[in-house]
């Protein structure tokens, strides 16, 4: 993996805050980017699946009288 000096810098600087070490910040920031990255796709297939079904009018209005919402 190759990394621009200054990034390697603020990674070094951001670890030490941290506690952690330069492997330990990336393999987490790794985990986080893998992660956000499934949300996204997850967002993306959910929209693309109500674009092609979307709910029809009125689907969820019989449920309007249950909800309760404190003032």
């Amino acid at each position: 993996m190759t990394l621009d000096d200054s990034l390697v810098a603020r990674v070094d600087r951001a670890a030490r805050r941290l506690g952690t070490t330069r492997s330990g910040f990336t393999r987490e920031a790794l985990r986080d980017a893998l992660a956000r990255q499934a949300t996204l796709e997850k967002e993306r297939r959910h929209r693309q699946g109500y674009a092609a079904k979307p709910v029809p009018r009125g689907e969820f209005d019989r449920w309007a009288a249950e909800q309760s919402w404190p003032d």
